[in-house]
């Protein structure tokens, strides 16, 4: 993993800042698709994290894809239509992939303007703290592009379809308060409370049963793709493994006993 994806491990949490505040953190650059993906495999694997953090360097989240190596067709840009698209599987969509596919609850800690990709991104996470100072927009159409990246399909379930159409239709970008009062993001902090804040939200995530909590995460992303029956399905099977857990058992003793619950993750 390189410099421009920063890993730090803290107890239970990870928080992943995209690096590079010169230029508004970029996302595309020829090394992101295998650093998102190392680092979301990292976390998969290590039983002992229980949420992330993600944020942006300096005063952007991310500004989206390189506007200037699409110009100059570098970065994957150039090339047949058919050469871009597998470039976009195999590149950006990386990316997202891997974002999405993180298993544990992960915070988008948004401290500056998330457009384009980077707001795709915010969006991915399942859940948005923002900074005062915070600008949300899917500026796609304003450079001759379609949303690409997955928000066609994230930004509707988030805000509902008619407020992401005016998003997208119109290019325009949105304020931190209007991103709160349109459902993208669940609180507004100032700058300097918006990491302290995603931590303390982080350890308190931290301190549900870990297992259990990644299978709650699991229920939820299905529940956005399936149908009622297969949730309830996947629900009984998920439920059963649960009640079968010595965290469970520790949960309930912990309850009983008035006190607070110490989880292992068995």
């Amino acid at each position: 993993m390189s410099d421009a994806l920063i890993f730090e491990k803290k107890g239970h949490v990870v928080t992943l800042t995209i690096n590079r505040p010169e230029i508004r953190n970029p996302l595309g650059a020829a090394d992101d698709p295998e650093n998102f993906s190392a680092a979301a495999a990292r976390i998969n694997a290590d039983r002992d994290v229980r949420c992330v953090i993600l944020t942006g360097a300096g005063k952007a989240f991310s500004a989206g894809g390189n506007v200037k190596a699409m110009r100059e067709g570098g970065e994957g840009f150039g090339g047949p239509g058919t050469h871009i698209r597998e470039r976009y599987r195999n590149g950006i969509h990386r990316i997202v992939r891997s974002v999405w596919g993180i298993e544990v609850p992960v915070i988008a800690a948004v401290n500056g303007p998330a457009i384009g990709l980077g707001n795709d991104v915010a969006c991915l996470c399942d859940t948005r703290i923002a900074s005062s100072s915070a600008i949300f927009g899917a500026t796609f159409l304003k450079i001759g592009l379609v949303p690409g990246d997955g928000g066609a399909w994230l930004l509707p379930r988030i805000i509902g379809m008619a407020r992401a159409s005016e998003l997208l239709y119109t290019g325009d970008t949105i304020d931190a308060n209007t991103a709160r009062e349109w459902g993208l993001v669940s609180e507004v902090v100032a700058a300097d409370e918006l990491m302290p804040r995603a931590q303390a939200l982080a350890e308190k995530i931290c301190g549900q049963a870990p297992d259990v909590l990644r299978m709650t995460k699991q229920l939820l992303r299905q529940g956005m793709m399936t149908s009622f029956d297969n949730i309830m399905e996947l629900s009984a099977s998920m439920q059963a493994l649960a009640h079968h857990s010595a965290d469970h058992r520790e949960a309930l003793d912990a309850f009983f006993e008035k006190r607070a619950p110490n989880y292992k993750g068995e």
